[in-house]
């Protein structure tokens, strides 16, 4: 064994020997080559191989910088794009009016409901909308279309406290509207109606703007008289849990004539019954959001008291025509804006659960406490002063309303997934 191990390492010793003498003999050969006077071709010869491989490597490594930088240059040219879209965002198309007809107009409550669809009417109508709004049930993604235009302006306010700015026309629709979120907190809800309307007619007055305060059916309360005309005083319960909402109203529509007599400030009173269309909130507690919902989810739709409470249900879109009618108009009394067509409850059940289809069973649970037994509006007010009478049909408002929730209803579910 010892044996062998010497004889490997003597070999390893030869071979490294013969391995330098190699080398050294190939170097000698070379450098004698460069100093004879067959050197200078060769020399020439390997200058050339030596520019060629340096070009060869330059290319190389431009290519390899090339291919390094591309994901580089894909992101930033995407980038780039974004910025461009982004300077050229593509809103809904404006009227031009011209300086003289143009108005400032203020929405209070405008990213709500009814507000952001009236902010879409007055914005391409041409005119420059400010939207104050505290988010306390409006959404900042019902107006985000419009962030970005010139005309265009979203203040996150809570009226309640004053608000200094110049306008030609103030639409007061700051307020919760559904039961459920005026009765969470009723002393915001009055505060909201009280001190939030005495800051606008203040504003109003300041300014000499025009005020449209948008009130509601419920001054009416649970009515003794039908259909309800605007010289009816109402049946209200002024210590239940709807009268934070009815009376606030009603001391609203009050503090409105009181400006109007006092200090000459041109107001508006539009009366609005049931309105229903996209972009209710899903949880907002209202009749028709409340069956549209349990009917996409097959749940059983529930109906307070009997079912045959009744109500009069109008598309948004026909309000939104009414309040602006309203505002441009000569008639400063309070005008009922609402469609005459009355359902009883239980039957508009069956109209959405037919619309929406399934198998969901329509339940009786217990009734509201002072939930209005009849409600439908007489019209003849706003026929006759305003021209104005609801346009859309009450199964083409229903199927429009019912492809939103579906839309919400189904971003909802991804946003779910997502969070898990």
């Amino acid at each position: 064994m010892t044996i062998s191990v010497s004889v490997f390492a003597f070999v390893q010793r030869r071979v490294k020997v013969f391995l330098l003498v190699f080398l050294i003999t190939i170097l000698v050969a070379c450098w004698a080559l460069t100093r004879s006077n067959e050197s200078v071709p060769v020399t020439r010869l390997s200058k050339k191989l030596m520019q060629e491989i340096q070009q060869k490597i330059e290319v190389h490594n431009v290519e390899m910088f090339k291919q390094a930088l591309k994901p580089i240059n894909l992101k930033l040219s995407e980038l780039e794009r974004n910025f461009q879209d982004y300077g050229k965002k593509r809103f809904l198309p404006v009227k031009y009016l011209a300086e003289k007809d143009r108005k400032r107009i203020l929405i209070t409550g405008g990213a709500g409901f009814v507000g952001s669809h009236l902010t879409d009417a007055l914005m391409m109508a041409g005119h420059e909308v400010t939207v104050a709004d505290n988010y306390f049930t409006g959404r900042k993604q019902n107006v985000e279309h419009w962030i970005g235009h010139e005309n265009f302006e979203l203040i996150n306010h809570d009226i309640v406290e004053p608000l200094l700015i110049e306008v030609d026309q103030i639409y007061h629709l700051a307020s919760p509207a559904s039961p459920p979120n005026y009765m969470y907190n009723p002393i915001k809800t009055i505060k909201t109606n009280a001190i939030g309307t005495l800051n606008m007619l203040g504003l109003a007055k300041r300014v000499h703007a025009r005020l449209l305060l948008a009130s509601t059916s419920e001054v009416y309360g649970d009515p003794e008289q039908h259909p309800q005309n605007e010289d009816y005083w109402g049946h209200v319960n002024p210590i239940g849990p709807r009268a934070c909402y009815d009376e606030g109203k009603r001391v609203a529509e009050t503090m409105c004539y009181a400006y109007a007599k006092q200090e000459h400030v041109e107001v508006r009173v539009a009366r609005i019954f049931n309105t229903f269309g996209p972009r209710m909130h899903m949880s907002d507690g209202r009749v028709v959001s409340n069956f549209i919902m349990q009917a996409l989810q097959d749940k059983p739709l529930t109906v307070y008291g009997s079912g045959t409470q009744t109500r009069s249900f109008q598309y948004v879109s026909d309000l939104v025509n009414g309040l602006i009618l309203l505002m441009n108009s000569n008639y400063s009394k309070p005008v009922n804006i609402g469609n005459p067509d009355e359902h009883t409850i239980m039957q508009f059940a069956q109209i959405i659960k037919k619309a929406v289809g399934g198998k969901a069973p329509i339940v009786n649970v217990k009734k509201m406490e002072d939930d209005p037994q009849r409600r439908k509006p007489d019209i003849s007010r706003a026929l006759k002063y305003l021209g104005w009478k609801p346009s859309v049909a009450l199964e083409v408002g229903i199927n429009r309303t019912i492809e939103y929730f579906k839309r919400e209803l189904h971003k909802s579910k991804k946003s779910k997934l997502v969070d898990l």
